[in-house]
C-alpha cells in the first residue's frame, strides 16, 4: 500500500508558524537592546553572590526538564526558534575559507526549501543569529552573509585559553572588528578566578569592551575549568560589571562544557544584575548542545527563569555546530512522520 496519502495528510496538517517576535523591554537600534555600560567593581555585591546551593540548582533543573513537555506543532515552533537563536560555529584546526563559506551558505538557507514549504512558513525567514569563526576567516564570513541580517562573531583573546599578553589579546579584538566582526567572543584567564583577582579580571574585561567599540562583547568563562558553581557565579558577576553584553559558558574545548546547573547559576546572576542595575544581559551556552531535545531544555530554562525577552537572539544564543542538522531532522519527522538520515541534509 502506498504511503503517499498518509504523507500528504501529515503535510497538510503540519503548518507551523514560529513564535511571534518580541523585543526586550529596553528596545533600541542595532542588536535590539540598550547595551550594558557596566558599573564600578563592587566587591560587596560580588561577595553577596557567594552562597550557591548546588543541590538546590540540580533539583530545580530536574523539575524544569521533566514537567515541561512540548509536542507536535508547539515543538516545531520552538525548534524554529532554536534555529533563530543559534551562533552557527566552526572552530576547527582544519578550517578553510571554503569551509567557512559553506557554513555561511547553511546559515543563509538553514532549511531545505521543500521543508520550508511543508511547514507553511511562507515568507517568514528563519536564520541563525550569527556565524562564529576564528579571526582569519572574519572577512570571508562578512562577505558571505552580506545582506542576510546575520551577525559575524569572532572568537578572540588567545582562544580557547586566554594565555597571551594583554596587548596581543586586545590587538586581536581590534583586528577582528576592523575586518567586520560585530560580535566578539573573548575568553578569560581562569587563573584570575582561582586567585580571586577580581580587580585584574575586571580591568581586563573592561579593556576588551573598549577595544570592541560598537561590536558586542561575549565573555566566555570556561565553566568546565572553574571547578565550582561559586566560581562560575562570581566570575559572571565581575564580567557583567565590566560591561559584558553576554556571558557564555564554554569554549567547547573543555572536557565539560555547557550543563543546565551551570546555566541556571549564570542566569540567576544575570537576574541579580538586572535587579541591581536595570540592564538586561545576554546568555550563551556553548559546547555539547547537539540535539533538538537539549535545545528545548535550554529554552524552557530561559523562559522559566528569566522570562519571554530571553527567547530573542538579542539576549540568548546557542553556540552550536551539529545542532542544526538534528533540528532539521526533527522538523522533517514532524511533517512526514519519518526520520531522515544525516546525509540528506546539507552540512554546515
Amino acid at each position: 500500500m502506498s504511503g503517499k496519502p498518509r504523507e500528504a495528510e501529515l503535510q497538510s496538517s503540519a503548518t507551523v508558524m514560529p513564535l511571534p517576535s518580541r523585543l526586550a523591554a529596553n528596545a533600541a537600534e542595532g542588536h535590539g537592546i540598550v547595551r550594558n555600560p557596566g558599573m564600578a567593581l563592587d566587591l560587596g555585591f560580588v561577595e553577596s553572590m557567594r552562597s550557591v546551593n548546588r543541590s538546590a540548582l540540580e533539583r530545580r533543573v530536574g523539575t524544569l526538564t521533566k514537567r515541561r513537555s512540548i509536542k507536535a506543532d508547539n515543538q516545531a515552533a520552538w525548534l524554529l526558534r532554536s534555529i533563530s537563536l543559534m551562533d552557527l560555529t566552526t572552530l576547527n584546526s582544519n578550517d578553510t575559507d571554503e569551509r567557512v563559506r559553506r557554513l555561511c551558505a547553511k546559515a543563509v538557507y538553514p532549511l531545505r526549501r521543500d521543508l520550508v514549504e511543508a511547514l507553511g512558513l511562507g515568507d517568514t525567514v528563519i536564520r541563525p543569529a550569527a556565524v562564529c569563526v576564528y579571526h582569519p576567516f572574519v572577512a570571508t564570513a562578512v562577505d558571505a552573509v552580506k545582506g542576510a541580517g546575520i551577525h559575524v562573531a569572532a572568537v578572540s583573546t588567545a582562544f580557547p585559553h586566554g594565555l597571551a599578553p594583554l596587548s596581543t589579546r586586545i590587538a586581536e579584538i581590534e583586528a577582528s572588528v576592523a575586518d567586520g566582526a560585530d560580535e566578539i567572543d573573548i575568553v578569560i584567564p581562569r587563573g584570575l578566578v582561582f586567585g580571586a583577582k577580581w580587580q585584574e579580571l575586571y580591568d581586563e574585561i573592561k579593556a576588551f569592551r573598549a577595544a570592541c567599540g560598537e561590536a558586542h562583547l561575549k565573555v566566555i568563562l570556561g565553566t568546565g575549568d572553574l571547578a565550582t558553581l561559586r566560581n562560575v557565579t562570581l566570575a559572571s558577576m565581575v564580567a557583567m560589571m565590566a560591561g559584558a553584553d553576554f556571558i557564555k559558558t564554554s569554549t567547547g574545548k573543555e572536557s565539560v562544557n555547557a550543563t543546565l546547573p551551570v546555566g541556571l547559576a549564570m542566569v540567576r546572576a544575570i537576574r541579580a544584575y538586572h535587579e541591581q542595575t536595570g540592564y538586561l544581559i545576554g546568555f550563551k551556552p556553548a559546547g555539547g548542545i547537539s540535539t533538538a531535545k537539549v535545545s528545548l531544555d535550554w529554552l524552557v530554562l530561559m523562559k522559566e527563569e528569566l522570562g519571554r525577552p530571553w527567547l530573542e537572539p538579542e539576549l540568548f544564543r546557542f553556540g552550536a555546530s551539529s545542532l542544526l542538522t538534528d533540528i532539521e531532522r526533527q522538523l522533517e519527522h514532524h511533517v512526514s512522520g519519518r526520520y531522515s538520515a544525516n546525509h540528506r541534509h546539507a552540512m554546515a
